[in-house]
């Protein structure tokens, strides 16, 4: 979609390889397969040197983020950016850093109208502690009269601070409660603890078209769950477990909350250039605001193009005209 761009590898300890599109358009199974360079040596150490360089070259760089969890998405990447007065796509360093923290993106969108499940973070424990708190939970949510053990999910435990569904866990009962606890031992993560929500899972992405306009919300997606699937990682991206439907089978009105859902959370968080909000529908029509994410995929199977798709809005045009976006916002930032 984009032929003039440079195409850059970020590896996971900050080294930037210059490579070829067609060699990574090459690799096969990328959300499987770690991508190796044919180079050893990086051209540059950090991303820093490679920005540096880029704008001794070309005065008007535009980078395209689409970079998934940790630095990616947290607003360190797009503050280093800013730093070197970098036009980019998407989010700033401030509105990436407060939809990457679950809980403060949850805030700010509630304080605004959004309906939010009640949830609890729990800081990195001990496997005693993790049973203790994990134990507590449970009994919280306990229906009148019954058992320790049922059979529906009653929590749902995410990273406080992470992508792509790695971490998740459905908590049901106290049989699962030590394996749970060894789990959030073992990361030493932030975990985001979320009594489970009951309903259809809807998706819906939301894209800037002008600097001061309002943002436009896409169709309506919905992930449904083939019996014994999961809204984990493997449900995400190998497409083991789940079904996606652009259009949502959802009626007018329901569709039509449901984007309003995703616009308001767009703009509480502070979210430029496009999103896509996650949100459950419940059998009483209610939508409860799920999560943000602020560079959803752009690959042949996500969401955002399939919505796109449903919309007629050609991908080239939307990535154009996201880019002309960045340098718009860039031009009115440094006023240059």
């Amino acid at each position: 979609h984009l032929p003039d761009a440079r195409c850059f590898f970020l590896t996971p300890l900050g080294a930037v390889f210059d490579v070829a599109r067609d060699t990574l358009a090459a690799h096969q199974r990328p959300f499987e397969l770690e991508f190796i360079p044919q180079t050893k040596v990086p051209q540059f150490l950090t991303l820093d040197a490679a920005i540096i360089d880029a704008r001794t070259k070309d005065p008007d760089v535009v980078f395209f983020l689409a970079l998934h969890g940790g630095d990616g998405e947290n607003g360190v990447t797009q503050k280093i950016l800013e730093t070197h007065r970098v036009a980019y796509t998407c989010s700033d360093s401030a509105a990436s850093a407060a939809a990457f923290d679950k809980p403060r993106a949850k805030e700010l969108a509630a304080a605004k109208g959004a309906t939010i499940a009640e949830a609890v973070v729990l800081p990195p424990m001990s496997v005693e502690s993790a049973r203790r708190e994990l134990t507590l939970l449970l009994e919280k949510t306990k229906p009148p009269g019954a058992t320790a053990s049922g059979g529906e999910t009653r929590w749902v435990l995410k990273p406080r601070a992470d992508g792509s569904s790695h971490g998740l866990i459905h908590l049901k009962d106290l049989g699962e409660v030590e394996a749970a606890a060894q789990t959030l031992a073992k990361l030493q993560l932030a975990y985001l603890a979320e009594v489970f929500i009951a309903g259809r899972e809807l998706t819906v992405g939301v894209m800037d078209e002008a600097l001061d306009g309002t943002p436009k919300a896409l169709p309506v997606s919905e992930v449904r769950l083939i019996p014994g699937g999961s809204f984990d990682y493997q449900g995400k991206y190998l497409g083991r477990g789940t079904e996606e439907i652009t259009p949502a089978e959802i009626s007018d009105l329901e569709a039509r909350a449901a984007q309003s859902l995703a616009v308001l959370t767009h703009q509480a968080v502070g979210c430029f250039g496009y999103t896509r909000t996650d949100m459950i529908l419940t059998p009483e029509g209610r939508l409860v605001l799920l999560e943000i994410n602020t560079l959803p995929g752009m690959t042949k199977a996500s969401f955002i193009p399939q919505q796109l798709a449903v919309a007629e809005r050609p991908v080239k045009a939307f990535l154009e005209q996201q880019i002309e976006l960045a340098r718009a916002r860039h031009r009115k930032t440094f006023a240059v």
